[in-house]
């Protein structure tokens, strides 16, 4: 639930982000790819947090597996232990059934101490009674030798039954007092293994439970990467469709470009046809301190100016090469007069030129391109990659490069071939 959630939530969020431009007109070119570069990016960075994932998810399986094997390692020595204390707690009960019949070899060893206690002090009562008489009087009494055997004999028997009752009740007492000893030394070994046992099965319990919470954290940890993953695949199959869209715009505008640069070929060819059967005559425009395009498909660079050097062979102004093809059109200005852009396109150069000087170059689509050189230097109003529409500042007028006066040069390139601009303004 969760994770269904949380993809919807993605595929919400990715529609808005990814909402489809108003109408192609809106969109040029350079716009186009600006968005299919920003999409890209963030494929690359939704694959990077994919890869991420993946890495986390790996990890998290990876300790996961180590810490399930750890966890029967912990559960065996658990049953181990359990094992060990049923054996203890045996051990514990057999000894105190052996306490309790040594009890009762206690009392019955205490009542035969008790008996012969008895019996020797009748025997002392008798002969403190009849008066001390000493073995060696008994002796010294017989009648005759017979009778003096008979009287030893009896002597040495009461003697022998005496030091037998003294050995008796002395191994009684010292049997009572080892057995004792033992089996209370037995009863606090196995009192004190138990405590061990037990403690030490605590100890894996704790374990246990603690290798359990880490096992829900990975699984948790887990879980996340597959939902990020997830999400980041949606996220990339947003992106591929908006992509898709707009290589599809990208395209029909190619298509518009290359329709209109055939169209203004179509018309410069038609206008240079017509100029050539009219009379030639140069214009030198006026001073308008306005800006104003012309009546072709690109408008004229700059206001008013007089054609210093027109488009076509000429005396190269600097090295006095005869016959010199002029590439474009001079545009006489003081420095500093605005230059706008002959047509809407993107600004593939926006720097130093060689000869040129300071050069801005427009790319229209369609393979047709506008120069404007010998720039003021730091007049440049553009930057490489921008994208102008007709008639916008793109720079200021000067003298820079191979250059005999202020003025601009104008060049109209088809497919990199210079051509006479005064055909397409």
């Amino acid at each position: 639930m969760k994770k269904t959630a949380s993809l919807l939530a993605v595929m919400l969020l990715a529609g808005m982000t990814f909402q489809p431009s108003d109408g192609y007109a809106k969109n040029s070119i350079s716009d186009i790819d600006q968005q299919i570069q920003q999409l890209e990016s963030k494929a690359a960075s939704a694959k990077q947090e994919q890869k991420k994932a993946a890495a986390n998810k790996k990890e998290a399986q990876h300790y996961k597996n180590k810490t399930n094997a750890y966890l029967k390692v912990v559960l065996e020595q658990i049953n181990v232990v359990s094992d060990e204390l049923a054996s203890v707690s045996l051990q514990i009960e057999n000894t105190e059934e052996d306490l309790r019949t040594t009890k009762k070899d206690l009392q019955a060893a205490e009542d035969r101490i008790v008996a012969r206690e008895k019996l020797l002090e009748s025997r002392v009562r008798l002969m403190y009674t009849d008066g001390a008489v000493s073995y060696l009087d008994v002796l010294l009494s017989s009648t005759s030798f017979t009778d003096f055997l008979t009287r030893a004999d009896s002597l040495k028997t009461i003697v022998d039954q005496d030091q037998h009752l003294l050995d008796e009740h002395k191994a009684d007492k010292q049997l009572v007092v080892e057995k004792k000893a033992d089996l209370d030394r037995q009863y606090a070994e196995a009192k004190s293994l138990y405590s061990q046992k037990q403690q030490r099965k605590s100890q894996l319990n704790e374990k246990e439970k603690e290798k359990q919470v880490l096992l829900a954290s990975y699984d948790a940890k887990i879980e996340q990467s597959e939902e990020l993953t997830a999400e980041q695949e949606a996220v990339l199959m947003q992106i591929a469709g908006k992509r898709s869209a707009l290589l599809q715009e990208k395209n029909k505008l190619r298509e518009q470009q290359a329709a209109a640069a055939a169209k203004a070929r179509a018309e410069a060819a038609a206008r240079a046809k017509a100029a050539a059967k009219a009379p030639t005559r140069i214009s030198t425009g006026g001073s308008d301190e306005t800006y104003s395009s012309g009546s072709g498909i690109f408008a004229r660079p700059v206001s008013g100016g007089r054609i210093s050097s027109p488009f076509g062979p000429r005396v190269h102004p600097i090295t006095g090469e005869v016959g010199k093809m002029h590439n474009g059109v001079d545009f006489a200005v003081p420095v500093g007069t605005s230059v706008h852009a002959a047509s809407g396109g993107i600004v593939i150069m926006a720097e130093w030129y060689s000869g040129y000087g300071y050069t801005v170059i427009i790319d229209h689509g369609g393979g047709l391109w506008s120069l404007y050189g010998h720039l003021r230097e730091g007049g440049i109003k553009v930057s490489k990659g921008d994208t102008v529409n007709k008639g916008d500042l793109i720079a200021e007028s000067g003298n820079t490069g191979n250059s005999t006066g202020p003025h601009l040069h104008f060049e109209v390139r088809d497919n990199g071939t210079a051509v006479n601009p005064m055909n397409y303004l």
